[in-house]
């Protein structure tokens, strides 16, 4: 099995789960497992990206969320107040950096811990130092992953102590 049938197969799976909760069947299971488990959302145009990252951080015990670009993410955010956000910066309709700047202006997102994903070629720019920690997709994204999540991981823990 190819990798990206891999993804395809992921991706699939996801998407029916995501359908089954919105549908209303399994809401209670949703909502207990959110309550006990941390909420990521991952933005990423790549599917191929976004499955790697979902995987990451599921069997890292989280809940994951997905949107393929920033407008996506923030209709997920009408729902979902996740505990982390992992966001690629260049991507269609509304970029990483313009994502950024509208989880900054809001209170309720202001705090949440970002990490950013970006091709070595495009770089870090200044605007995008408002993320916490920046994940390159040029170079083993798992172990750059777990050390961005150790990074960070005190502001996890004070999220989910203050009941998030």
């Amino acid at each position: 099995m190819t990798l990206v049938t891999l993804a395809l197969l992921l991706l699939l799976v996801r998407q029916n789960r995501s359908a089954t909760v919105r549908a209303g069947r399994g809401v209670a299971v949703h909502s207990l497992r959110s309550r006990m488990s941390k909420v990521a959302l991952v933005v990423d145009d790549s599917m191929l990206v976004r499955c790697t990252v979902c995987r990451f951080l599921e069997e890292r015990g989280f809940t994951v969320e997905t949107a393929t670009n920033g407008i996506e993410a923030l209709q997920v955010l009408t729902r979902v107040h996740p505990d982390l956000i992992v966001t690629d910066m260049q991507m269609p309709q509304m970029t990483g950096g313009e994502l950024i700047t509208a989880l900054k202006s809001k209170p309720e997102t202001a705090g949440v811990p970002i990490i950013v994903v970006t091709g070595r070629a495009s770089g870090f720019i200044e605007a995008d130092k408002r993320a916490n920690f920046a994940v390159s997709k040029d170079i083993d994204v798992d172990r750059q992953l777990e050390k961005a999540l150790s990074t960070i991981g005190g502001t996890l823990a004070k999220g989910q102590a203050a009941g998030k």
